[in-house]
């Protein structure tokens, strides 16, 4: 009769164990399978129709005939077409960290077998990933005898770094002067009448000399812009936007980042003004702004 709520259960424990463990013929199709997987190879039978079954099977289960004597080595590599994510392994479990159970078909075969995938999570195998088997060092004729599946390397990542040192010219160390003193320092050149920044010593256009500066002020308009999505020290936040703006006064853009607003608002023609740090924390760097910010002025039409 039921336990009524609350009340104590009666409760006790079994196991279920054979002493030295259950033992089993294993046949000539999977004994040799087994003993092919004993000698690091994976191998599949034929059947009359000219399949390939992995794991083997006695006989055919789409004919119920007996498979044939023909064996045919298959994979290693195999493809995932499917697969289940264990989050927290049992003790049981091949891995004692999270991973998957997938189907694999291997090369070569017709069938999938079921095994574990050692994987970062579970969107990293999709079907159609392709893996290969993980050998144990000591092998005895089990299917354990493959630890585990671990995906193809499809990727590598290479540290790169390069140190280098930069000498300012002296038409930068001029434009970086401005730029510490709250000022972007441009120049015309007095052929064609252009008026470039950052400051330079000799028109890109004409190639004539360029002795005249031109102090322009900090506000402008954006020109084009892109949204980046990968992280940067100097962004405000991700997403963010970086832009080309043509400062009031000049005939080319430059580019900065812009903040102040949600990246899917910037637009082509807004009016930006740049955002300085504080006077006492400027340096000789493009660093002493932070970004450019809408000025709230009505749009510029391109």
């Amino acid at each position: 009769m039921p336990s009524e709520p609350g009340s104590d259960a009666l409760t006790a424990d079994h196991v279920l164990e054979f002493p030295g463990g259950y033992t089993r013929t294993t046949g000539p199709v999977i004994g040799r399978f087994l003993t092919e997987l004993r000698d690091g190879r994976l191998m599949g039978v034929r059947t009359a129709e000219g399949r390939t079954l992995v794991p083997p099977l006695e006989y055919d289960p789409a004919t119920g005939e007996p498979v044939t004597d023909e064996w045919v080595e298959v994979g290693p590599a195999g493809t995932v077409t499917a697969s289940a994510w264990v989050r927290e392994p049992l003790d049981g479990h091949p891995l004692d960290r999270p991973f998957a159970w997938a189907l694999i078909k291997l090369d070569g075969a017709d069938t999938s077998l079921v095994h574990a995938v050692d994987a970062d999570n579970p969107k990293a195998l999709p079907p159609g990933t392709r893996v290969r088997p993980v050998w144990r060092a000591t092998r005895t004729g089990h299917i354990s005898d493959i630890s585990h599946f671990a995906p193809e390397v499809t990727k590598i990542v290479s540290p790169i770094r390069s140190a280098y040192k930069l000498t300012a010219s002296p038409s930068l160390t001029r434009f970086l002067e401005g730029v510490r003193d709250g000022v972007f320092i441009g120049c015309r050149c007095g052929v064609c009448d252009k008026v470039y920044v950052p400051y330079r010593l000799s028109c890109p256009e004409c190639g004539n000399p360029i002795t005249e500066e031109v102090p322009l002020p900090d506000t402008g308009t954006i020109t084009t812009f892109a949204i980046n999505n990968l992280p940067d020290p100097r962004a405000p936040e991700v997403p963010f936007v970086s832009a080309y703006i043509l400062l009031d006064g000049a005939d080319i853009p430059m580019i900065a980042l812009v903040g102040g607003i949600p990246a899917h608002e910037v637009r082509q023609g807004m009016r930006v003004r740049a955002a300085w740090v504080p006077e006492q924390e400027r340096t000789l760097s493009m660093s002493n702004i932070k970004w450019f910010a809408p000025t709230g002025e009505p749009d510029v039409e391109l």
